[in-house]
């Protein structure tokens, strides 16, 4: 896997439902590349630190190989990388193949992979069509969040290679299938909750669908 496009986004202000609202959705490629810390990317926005950075989502990757398949269906838009709200745009990076927990050096980092994206209504303005938000549920590719456990410089051109696994391996995709089905897997729940990368707040949701 190989870094295609480093991302990041200004805080753009936003109305939404009567209300005004930042993000940082609006991701653009800066040619010098970004640098990972363990709380976030430097100079990049962050309208919902609620649900946004921190040090298990830290910087946000998706895949070039999903671009073709969103193109058709958005074919009038401008398009370029960062368009999901992703800080990396990686090359061959297969969900189903990404396990939580694992370490991967990246640039001059070292990440883990933590938890996919889960879209909001900010994604349906970035694509002018809020019907995105099902659509990309559906698709099954969200991408990947990342805590960082050796912050450094991340280049277009960089390799993503895999340092560890594991011993119990939930794909990003597996998960992500799991947490929006309205049947879960109960076996996949009880490997998901003592893997890291897994937060305090998914941890309950989990222990609230195995009761």
């Amino acid at each position: 896997m190989n870094v295609v496009s480093t991302n990041i986004g200004q805080p753009v202000t936003i109305s939404w439902q009567g209300l005004e609202r930042i993000t940082g959705i609006y991701k653009t490629p800066v040619p010098d590349g970004i640098y990972l810390s363990t709380e976030g990317v430097t100079g990049d926005a962050i309208g919902n630190p609620k649900v946004h950075g921190g040090a298990l989502k830290a910087a946000y990757l998706f895949s070039e190989d999903h671009y073709p398949f969103w193109k058709t269906q958005y074919p009038s838009l401008d398009w370029d990388f960062g368009m999901f709200g992703e800080n990396l745009t990686i090359s061959g990076l297969d969900e189903t193949q990404l396990f939580i927990g694992s370490m991967y050096s990246l640039g001059e980092t070292t990440v883990r992979i933590t938890t996919p994206r889960e879209p909001c209504f900010k994604l349906g303005l970035r694509f002018k069509d809020q019907g995105i938000i099902d659509a990309f549920v559906k698709h099954r590719r969200p991408g990947t969040y990342v805590q960082v456990l050796q912050p450094g410089m991340v280049r277009e051109g960089d390799s993503m290679e895999l340092v560890d696994l594991p011993e119990k391996k939930v794909s990003i995709a597996a998960f992500y299938t799991m947490w929006y089905a309205p049947e879960k897997d109960r076996k996949l729940i009880v490997e998901a909750l003592n893997l890291p990368g897994i937060s305090e707040q998914k941890q309950i949701q989990l222990q609230k669908w195995l009761s």
